[in-house]
């Protein structure tokens, strides 16, 4: 396994020498995206740091340009499907409302393929000093207003 990885964790699978079942699209020294096993929308990616980090509520003011690489790298692999920039949706579950304790961004390409696909990625916009409001779903532009004012990820608001 590599440095960071955890052993009992399935998505550090995707970059192992051992990568069945990983229908892996793109990848470099840092960072490695695959198709979702069960995509909710047109295009649905999972992208993914080979260092193993549980999840965005353990992310910090310090991981600010890490989450910017990962957005960079999700608008490239959909440019690479032609997907406008109104049809992106690009976002973390927070847990305890995600399936897997490995940080992993959604790269979704929408439509999504129904009412109940959409309903898991909840956008909810923030208000007043609160750059998100009361959900289980952050986008990626969120979160890193978020972590640029030293705060953290919840599922209330932040």
């Amino acid at each position: 396994m590599y440095a960071g990885s955890s052993q009992s964790c399935i998505f550090c699978g995707a970059y192992s020498t051992n990568r069945s079942g990983f229908d892996i699209i793109w990848e470099d020294e840092e960072f490695v995206a695959f198709r979702d096993i069960h995509p909710s929308a047109r295009h649905h990616f999972q992208l993914i740091p080979k260092t193993h980090i549980k999840s965005i509520r353990q992310l910090s003011k310090k991981d600010v340009n890490m989450l910017r690489r990962v957005e960079e790298i999700g608008h490239s692999i959909l440019d690479t499907f032609n997907v406008p920039v109104p049809e992106r949706k690009m976002g973390f579950h927070i847990p305890p409302f995600n399936s897997v304790l490995h940080l992993h961004l959604h790269v979704q390409a929408l439509p999504y393929k129904s009412l109940v696909h959409r309903l898991k990625y909840p956008f909810v916009q923030g208000f007043g000093n609160y750059d998100k409001g009361f959900s289980w779903f952050v986008e990626i532009g969120q979160a890193i207003r978020i972590l640029e004012k030293g705060r953290h990820v919840a599922i209330a608001p932040c």
